[in-house]
């Protein structure tokens, strides 16, 4: 990474960086198909939305009923109840597995291959590996229910933006019954949070990643601005930008790291848990305030931030057997009645005709002031500059 002399904060230019992804998945790629050489540095399959007049839903039901089944794949378990739904509504055997990003990558990637194809849809995390890898070499391709089209902005089209979900920092209200113990982020990187701040370790989890890959490209200058409000002075950087700056102080002050969400929440907000952290989880991790007497809250008011909201993808396998199951499945999770099983603990559809959830948890009001939002016209960018981020988070880190 390029260097700079210690210098007052000013904004520079964009520094595209982002998620690497895993051995197993990059040796997976190498062998796969490439569709005549397209690979990360091409464009984008085009994505065309047939048009709705022509579109028939009911042939589409019957097609897909004929082709009995659909299996989907999910970074959440909350895939399985989507498939109960399905079945439930169209008679059609569904089953939804909850697989890590990479897990599902390298499948897909293997069985289309293989022209072995079992996974026929899948909600995709990884927005950068699905732009960079999936889609240009046509291991996955983008559908968009035409009836639906004309409440899903261009934006949430390529990819099909199906669910954002968000990333927070929570407290525990026992140990801090007046409110969150920190007004900045900057106060996370200082030595009275070392060792106190828990979240899942970046170089195992894409959104995280991803999300500190993006705010080198534009959440700089918030970070600057939250900077000098916190010190009292311009920040001082050899770094290229406040971002960067912001990642590695934060590394270095000794962050404790785990595998899961789960660890996160128990290390912040267990009932038992007597140490003052703070955690970055998901907001789906707030269920356990009701369900295992966790006591934790949004860290309400905390700046530039209070975390970050990340995107969920629909995209069905090139070479799926049942290619209209799938997309009856997109259909479906393109609705309400099918989205709303993601969207238990908060969430919104990249269909604005679906209301937002009404369980974001305390805290979280408004995703559009509170959140980081990740940007999907910079996913190519983020995937073409994976190993930069990893590097200097993991150098940091030490």
């Amino acid at each position: 990474m390029r260097r700079h002399s210690t210098r007052s904060y000013q904004t520079a230019g964009r520094l595209p960086a982002m998620l690497l992804t895993g051995i197993v998945l990059a040796a997976a790629v190498a062998c796969a198909p490439s569709s005549n050489g397209v690979g990360a540095d091409s464009p984008l399959p085009t994505t065309s939305v047939q048009d709705a007049a022509s579109f028939d839903l009911n042939a589409l039901i019957e097609a897909a009923k004929k082709e009995g089944s659909v299996l989907a794949y999910d970074s959440s378990g909350d895939i399985v109840e989507v498939a109960k739904a399905f079945e439930a509504k169209y008679g059609i055997k569904a089953e939804g597995v909850k697989s890590k990003s990479g897990d599902t990558a390298e499948k897909l990637t293997r069985e289309n291959q293989a022209d072995n194809v079992t996974i026929d849809v899948t909600l995709f995390e990884d927005g950068p590996v699905l732009v960079g890898e999936l889609l240009p070499r046509n291991v996955v391709t983008t559908w968009i229910p035409p009836d639906l089209a004309k409440d899903i902005p261009d934006a949430n089209r390529d990819p099909l933006l199906v669910l954002s979900k968000a990333n927070v920092w929570a407290y525990n209200t026992k140990l801090f019954p007046n409110g969150c113990p920190v007004k900045s982020m900057w106060e996370l990187t200082e030595p009275a949070w070392s060792g106190k701040v828990v979240m899942q370790d970046p170089l195992g989890k894409p959104t995280l990643m991803q999300w500190l890959s993006q705010t080198t490209n534009h959440g700089a200058d918030s970070l600057a601005q939250d900077y000098q409000k916190h010190a009292g002075s311009a920040l001082r950087t050899s770094e290229q930008n406040a971002s960067w700056e912001w990642i590695k102080r934060l590394a270095a002050n000794k962050p404790v790291l785990t595998k899961a969400d789960e660890d996160t929440t128990a290390a912040v907000a267990a009932p038992q848990q007597k140490e003052p952290r703070i955690g970055l989880l998901s907001i789906a991790k707030f269920r356990d305030v009701a369900d295992k007497g966790y006591q934790m809250a949004v860290c309400e008011g905390l700046a530039p931030w209070v975390g970050f909201s990340y995107d969920k993808y629909g995209a069905i396998a090139a070479k799926s057997k049942h290619p209209n199951a799938a997309k009856l499945f997109i259909h479906f999770v393109m609705t309400q009645e099918g989205i709303v099983h993601e969207m238990g603990s908060g969430g919104i559809s990249g269909n604005k005709a679906v209301p937002a959830s009404p369980n974001n948890p305390p805290g979280l009001t408004n995703w559009d002031t509170q959140l980081f939002a990740v940007q999907s016209d910079q996913l190519l960018k983020d995937y073409q500059q994976a190993q930069t981020v990893q590097d200097f988070w993991r150098v940091k880190h030490g």
